[in-house]
């Protein structure tokens, strides 16, 4: 009778593991109860969430900008945490700095301020960038969160005027309440910027400064700086025609030539290490990788690219080095970019 008891507890055991993490999950999803479609007034999004989530909105110091922030969080102490983040502030500016800047900006904030509203003023959270994102021509980027027991998935994305982080942790994975939160959100399809036409049929009253001026006040407004200048050239006599000057003192005014940093790892205010990859300990692929970046004026790291150590640790390390943050380099009171270099060193054991 031994064999057959023996038997019969394996199987109770087997069943036990089978249905304990069915019912955890089941009973988590009955904490949600129903669910609702968010779509804020004065916002941009719209998005999935269960009922009964909270808002709240203030204003956030970053560099020597405000920004405008609000939060539409929904959270238990035994479910998951569903949140929404929209900032404004960082107006986009091609003439100043690229899309891909103002998002990293963004990002930085976020990662600073997000955390706080979570898990309490001394919480930090691990931000490691999993790929690109874009929805409806909106620039975007998904990112694996980390805040301390909780973990999941951030989606983000930048419109003209404001930034959104739709966010979900966990204590325990859960892909199909992951999946129908983050697929669920929604922006406008990105409306394309019509040609530049009317200031050609304007050249006597040059109505070209006033849509200029309009741009940058209203929020989030991508200023034109190149219509007014080929407007002016286009329409004035001959005699005032200086057709390659104009260009540079227009638009790269105010910009200047990344400076050499060199070996950058000591100038680091946070410096993450990078994951040493499953495949490539086994592999035994180890030694140093270098990663040249570019630093923002803001002391963000905008682009990275290895180029020199083992194939297997390039992806690593370039994801580490874009979450490195520096302070702000200062050429002559003005704040610049810097190329230069970050080392990585991976021990195989």
């Amino acid at each position: 009778m031994r064999p057959i008891s023996t038997l019969t507890s394996f199987l109770l055991l087997l069943l036990a593991a089978m249905v304990f993490p069915s019912a955890a999950r089941a009973q988590n999803r009955s904490v949600l109860g129903e669910w609702e479609t968010l779509r804020p007034e004065g916002e941009e999004f719209a998005i999935l969430m269960p009922k009964s989530s909270s808002a709240e909105m203030s204003k956030e110091p970053y560099h020597k900008m405000t920004l405008n922030t609000r939060l539409y969080l929904w959270t238990n102490p035994t479910g998951p945490v569903f949140a929404v983040s929209s900032m404004s502030g960082i107006k986009a500016n091609p003439a100043l700095y690229s899309e891909m800047e103002r998002v990293n900006s963004y990002v930085d904030a976020f990662k600073q301020w997000f955390p706080k509203k979570i898990r309490g003023k001394d919480a930090v959270a691990k931000l490691t960038l999993v790929s690109p994102k874009s929805l409806n021509g909106h620039t975007g980027r998904e990112y694996r969160l980390t805040i301390g027991d909780l973990s999941g998935s951030a989606h983000v994305y930048a419109t003209r005027r404001r930034f959104y982080a739709a966010v979900v942790l966990n204590t325990k994975k859960d892909d199909a309440i992951t999946d129908r939160f983050l697929s669920s959100f929604y922006l406008p399809e990105k409306l394309k910027e019509a040609p530049p036409t009317v200031a050609s049929q304007k050249k006597e009253t040059k109505g070209e400064p006033e849509g200029h001026d309009q741009g940058p006040t209203a929020q989030g407004q991508k200023p034109d700086l190149k219509t007014p200048t080929a407007a002016e050239e286009s329409t004035e006599s001959p005699t005032d025609k200086k057709p390659e000057t104009p260009t540079p003192t227009t638009e790269q005014s105010g910009k200047r030539a990344p400076i050499s940093g060199g070996v950058l790892n000591g100038k680091a205010i946070t410096l993450p290490r990078p994951d040493y990859p499953a495949e490539a300990r086994a592999a035994r692929a180890s030694g140093a990788v270098v990663v040249q970046v570019t630093i923002d004026e803001y002391g963000n790291v905008i682009s990275a690219r290895a180029v020199s150590g083992h194939q297997m640790l390039h992806q690593v390390s370039v994801n580490a080095a874009l979450q490195a943050r520096f302070s702000p380099t200062f050429l002559m009171g003005e704040a610049v970019k810097v190329t230069g270099v970050i080392t990585y060193n991976f021990v195989a054991q």
